[in-house]
């Protein structure tokens, strides 16, 4: 993720940030169930990079309600 989607990220209000973030975790439980039926991922690292997306709409969502500017 570069730092011009972070810039339009953090002008999101925490609303739409948190509709992100709910998609973004009902996306990661159907590729966990995915890899858990047995089936294989067709892109592995897309667990991954799922993870560090929802850890970054957290932080973001995190700075706003605390007052931190970045």
């Amino acid at each position: 993720m570069g730092r011009k989607k972070l810039v339009t990220l953090r002008d999101n209000s925490i609303e739409e940030l948190e509709e992100k973030l709910v998609g973004l975790k009902s996306e990661l439980s159907k590729e966990k169930a995915l890899i858990a039926s047995g089936t294989r991922a067709e892109k592995p690292s897309k667990i991954r990079n799922t993870r560090r997306q929802i850890a970054r709409l957290l932080t973001i969502i995190k700075e706003k309600q605390t007052g931190v500017k970045s």
